[in-house]
């Protein structure tokens, strides 16, 4: 089996939306209620790869799971955080795909000079409590009763990953675009190797 990693493209997306539905019909997990229209994910996913990393993993040439990162918050002050996802086929889980995932993901958010890091999960949710306490971050809060779906409140766990030291000068940020795709490459053959 040819197992690779490497940036999405807008062709991607009809693929990607096959994974990212059942999170949206079936769970909590994502707190959309409505499955986004192709038009609308594809929009999406061209307005993150503008700036942001959004990798793909493929299993010969089958995206079985993606991970991305988008903008924290708006204000000027924030640039230097992202919020990360990940999203993984059901078969995969377990497997190693998204360790994968999130390392080449976290690699390319040490590169673009990105300082913190954010995830949240919907409680409870252990797996992925666990998943991320593993790659680093650590529990900072609880939004309480943040989203309504299927019938309930839900709340929802932040937190936090460090990928740069906190410098009083940091560098400025690049966009995706900005480094080479052989560092990808790199990142992405490092975690084919671990399999």
């Amino acid at each position: 089996m040819n197992h690779n990693i490497r940036l999405a493209k807008i062709s991607d997306s009809e693929n990607i939306l096959k994974i990212y539905e059942p999170y949206v019909k079936n769970t909590v997990i994502s707190f959309e209620i409505e499955i986004p229209t192709i038009n609308d994910f594809s929009r999406r996913i061209y307005e993150t790869t503008r700036k942001y990393p959004y990798i793909v993993y493929e299993i010969d040439k089958k995206i079985i799971g993606y991970a991305y990162a988008s903008r924290h918050r708006e204000r000027a002050a924030y640039t230097y955080n992202v919020d990360v996802s990940i999203y993984i086929l059901p078969e995969f889980h377990g497997k190693g795909v998204a360790d994968k995932l999130y390392n080449c993901l976290f690699g390319l958010l040490k590169e673009l000079g990105y300082v913190n890091a954010y995830a949240a999960y919907t409680e409870p949710n252990i797996k992925s409590m666990k998943f991320h306490l593993k790659h680093g971050f650590t529990i900072i809060g609880t939004h309480h009763k943040k989203g309504y779906k299927v019938g309930q409140w839900h709340d929802s766990k932040w937190l936090e990953e460090t990928s740069n030291e906190h410098s009083n000068n940091p560098k400025n940020i690049l966009s995706i675009n900005e480094i080479s795709v052989e560092h990808l490459i790199t990142l992405s053959s490092k975690e084919r190797e671990k399999l």
